[in-house]
């Protein structure tokens, strides 16, 4: 059997109503978080909270030492629970995550967060570079809206094509009741 770990990535104050990038579905996503991170309380896994702050000049949203950084409510971190601050939208570039993932001899890593089309793209793919066998909780993952050639592509359908392009090759996609129902 996989040795899990549970990721967390940017669940935080910014990406909901009043903060600086208000996604649209966040509080659905994070109720979904709040079910698999409950999940993992109950049966004892490891449960790793990744925390973006920003650090680019000219950055509009997780500000250092503001409220919009602070990881949101619905999946506050347990004293017992690891929070890894990243700086890249990547979770393992510049952290000490691998190394975290190594201690605990994880092979398989839960992913939940925000946002598709960014942090949880790039540290699913690089997770799968690195050895780990993936599972995308896409019920609990939200995408911002998006512009390309003066086309504006809706979030809902930017979530949908990451999860679709991830779930072909670098992870399982399962909703927050599939996985805790398995």
């Amino acid at each position: 059997m996989k040795k899990q770990a549970l990721l967390i990535i940017d669940i935080q104050n910014d990406y909901f109503a009043g903060g600086n990038m208000a996604l649209e579905r966040s509080y659905e996503a994070g109720n979904n978080a709040t079910k698999v991170l409950k999940y993992f309380r109950e049966i004892n896994r490891p449960v790793i909270h990744i925390q973006h702050k920003s650090v680019k000049s000219g950055a509009t949203f997780f500000i250092p030492d503001t409220k919009g950084v602070k990881i949101h409510e619905c999946v506050a971190p347990a004293e017992n629970e690891t929070v890894i601050v990243k700086n890249f939208p990547n979770s393992f570039r510049a952290t000490e995550l691998k190394e975290k993932l190594n201690l605990l001899e994880i092979d398989e890593l839960v992913i939940t967060g925000m946002m598709s089309n960014m942090c949880v793209d790039a540290t699913t793919r690089a997770a799968f570079d690195l050895g780990y066998n993936c599972k995308v909780i896409h019920d609990a993952c939200c995408a911002a809206k998006l512009e390309f050639n003066n086309t504006v592509v809706d979030a809902d359908q930017v979530h949908a094509a990451f999860m679709a392009a991830l779930g072909s090759v670098y992870a399982e996609m399962l909703t927050a009741e599939e996985f805790i129902n398995n």
